[in-house]
């Protein structure tokens, strides 16, 4: 029979066991920001990958696009969000905004308290891996294009692939004024499939598709969020022999590993809870259009007011 002593060993032994399990659980939120609606692809690729971690998604669809600000603005805009989710106690940032990714990532990563990663070095994996040739277009906004942020990120993967920027200056632009128009919510999205996908728009991507189309590119990286709601037109003007890629299914691999990695995954028991946050005036319009992106209905949303954001910076 165990004495008195080894009884209270095995019991502190459990005790600090559990205590140690406890320790590898963080029920808190993943903070996800986006200069809009499209942070939302990736926001429905973790919690369909993630299905036990809340999400606490901010859009600053006020000041929505970002791709034609200077770096300067994209850069302040993203640590007002990064200070916001901050001090909302989320256990890890994800920039899911390319153009916010490209102007912002390592000075957020310097300056707040929590961990902070990217689209854009996932994306650039992708790429990698899919290309054959070598050869890889990346269509983004201006401002990513502009500062070389995907050509860096890939030829740190591998030097000699031949990288092609493209700037898509309308393409947000046409992914939001579609979905602010409701016609997601009509009975023929359920039958006929892409909202987005019609001659007008098929023009525009054509026409913005040119220095891509008229180059060897076997893979094109999709450098905003916004994006991959245009795939099928994009698909069409590149033409069957390119495979389009976005950086969402990869950002979450990475996101996965590092909460993995550092004990913080939610616990199987916990209940997730999806809040949303966005600074636009209409919160209706947020609400049809992101459950329409989210994929699910967006049953928690508050509005955000950009003073509030900007006192956050000072």
């Amino acid at each position: 029979m165990a004495d008195a002593s080894s009884t209270r060993a095995a019991s502190l032994g459990a005790t600090r066991a559990g205590d140690e399990l406890a320790l590898m659980e963080d029920d808190r939120p993943i903070g996800v920001f986006d200069s809009g609606l499209g942070g939302l692809t990736v926001a429905r690729s973790i919690a369909t990958a993630l299905p036990h971690e809340s999400i606490y998604y901010v859009g600053d669809t006020k000041r929505c696009p970002y791709g034609t600000r200077t770096e300067d603005e994209v850069r302040s805009f993203a640590l007002q969000a990064g200070r916001w989710l901050e001090a909302h106690d989320v256990k890890i940032m994800v920039i899911a905004c390319n153009t916010a990714t490209a102007a912002a990532l390592t000075v957020a990563q310097q300056t707040l308290a929590i961990p902070v990663i990217g689209v854009i070095a996932p994306g650039a994996r992708a790429a990698i891996n899919t290309t054959r040739t070598r050869t890889v277009g990346v269509l983004a906004t201006p401002l990513t294009v502009r500062t070389g942020a995907y050509t860096r990120a890939i030829h740190n993967l591998d030097a000699s692939v031949e990288v092609y920027g493209c700037p898509a200056p309308s393409f947000v632009e046409i992914v939001e004024r579609e979905l602010a128009t409701g016609a997601h919510l009509q009975e023929r999205w359920l039958e006929d499939g892409d909202i987005f996908d019609t001659p007008q728009v098929r023009a525009e991507v054509a026409r913005t598709l040119t220095p891509i189309t008229e180059t060897n590119v076997d893979t094109v990286v999709l450098g905003c969020t916004h994006f991959p709601l245009l795939a099928r037109p994009i698909r069409a003007a590149l033409g069957a022999g390119v495979r389009v890629v976005s950086s969402a299914e990869e950002t979450t691999r990475e996101l996965t590993d590092i909460l993995s990695r550092r004990g913080q995954l939610a616990g199987e028991q916990t209940v997730p809870q999806h809040r949303f946050a966005t600074t636009s005036d209409n919160i209706a319009e947020f609400a049809a259009a992101g459950s329409f992106i989210f994929g699910r209905p967006l049953r928690s949303i508050e509005h955000v007011g950009i003073d509030e954001l900007e006192r956050l910076a000072r």
